[in-house]
């Protein structure tokens, strides 16, 4: 069966998704900029979201003090040996919030990324308070000549999860970054947490019908790993009844039923994510992501299912 996306996989899978753009795998290429958060810096907050630790996901060769063309080149290096067929590459920055800036000190820095050979675009992710009508002017400019994705921290869906994670700010923010970024032409992420304090089975299935009504392109799930040293390790220390904790089986039941209501438009990038080794406060599920996703894409064929199964149009 070839699903409405192209392809005879059960997602919208990104990997399918550049290749049926660019002709080939493209790679992503993680920066750290050196940028830090309104929710760290006391705009909005201080000590940042009670489950961040971005050293818990940044590759070894990101360090902020290295210019961004080494970062680049130090990253094309590493995915030469373990992507040989890779040869075009997107910028990502990833580490904070990737447009809290002034746009002149943004412009130096995409651009920089931008010179170096085999970089087709950029990925910017930041918070959805962190852009304005002059930040998503330039990038609807850049889009013209290059691959340009804003993705967003949405996270959850509801504004009790958001207040009690110390997000700094609300659902309706999310919704209005969103739309004011697509409307703009540009691509847009989103990324949401599986398993925030408080929130239970319901709450994810609501959360992929709510966000399969917003004007995102792409999305990405990560299930909540807690990391040494956060407010929200200290929290599930001291209370874990408030923590919904997954067996990969029981995690990727859920993801599929999720999947199932899931915009089918939308290119999923991940349904799970990693953290380097060491970080974690639990012991992970010991699999690398292909892994992951390969037992994935074995359940929704053993059960029939694929993304949009279940998917309410949009009214």
């Amino acid at each position: 069966m070839i699903y409405p996306w192209g392809t005879d996989r059960r997602l919208n899978a990104y990997s399918d998704y550049f290749r049926r753009n660019f002709g080939q795998r493209v790679q992503k290429i993680t920066i750290d900029a050196g940028f830090t958060c309104p929710n760290r810096d006391g705009t909005c907050g201080t000590g940042g979201c009670t489950f961040c630790n971005n050293r818990a996901f940044n590759p070894s060769y990101n360090h902020p003090e290295k210019a961004v063309k080494d970062q680049i080149q130090q990253g094309m290096a590493f995915h030469k040996k373990r992507y040989r067929k890779a040869t075009q590459y997107l910028a990502y920055f990833q580490a904070y919030s990737n447009t809290y800036a002034s746009l002149d000190e943004l412009k130096a820095l995409y651009e920089q990324a931008l010179e170096v050979p085999g970089i087709i675009g950029i990925v910017v992710g930041t918070r959805p308070d962190c852009v304005d009508g002059e930040k998503l002017d330039y990038f609807q400019e850049l889009a013209k000549r290059r691959h340009v994705v804003v993705e967003y921290g949405i996270e959850s869906v509801s504004n009790r999860t958001l207040e009690r994670v110390r997000r700094g700010h609300d659902v309706e923010t999310s919704l209005w970054a969103i739309q004011e970024t697509a409307g703009r032409g540009i691509h847009v992420g989103g990324h949401l947490i599986v398993g925030l304090p408080g929130e239970a089975r319901d709450d994810f299935l609501e959360m992929a019908e709510v966000v399969s009504t917003w004007p995102l392109s792409s999305i990405k799930f990560h299930q909540l790993q807690l990391i040494k040293g956060t407010a929200m390790a200290r929290e599930y220390e001291k209370d874990p009844a408030d923590f919904m904790e997954f067996s990969l089986e029981d995690y990727l039941q859920l993801m599929m039923e999720m999947l199932e209501r899931l915009n089918p438009d939308f290119v999923v990038e991940r349904i799970a994510g990693e953290i380097n080794p060491g970080m974690g406060l639990k012991k992970g599920w010991g699999l690398r992501y292909d892994e992951v996703l390969r037992k994935f894409e074995e359940l929704l064929e053993k059960h029939d299912s694929w993304q949009g199964k279940h998917h309410r149009s949009k009214p």
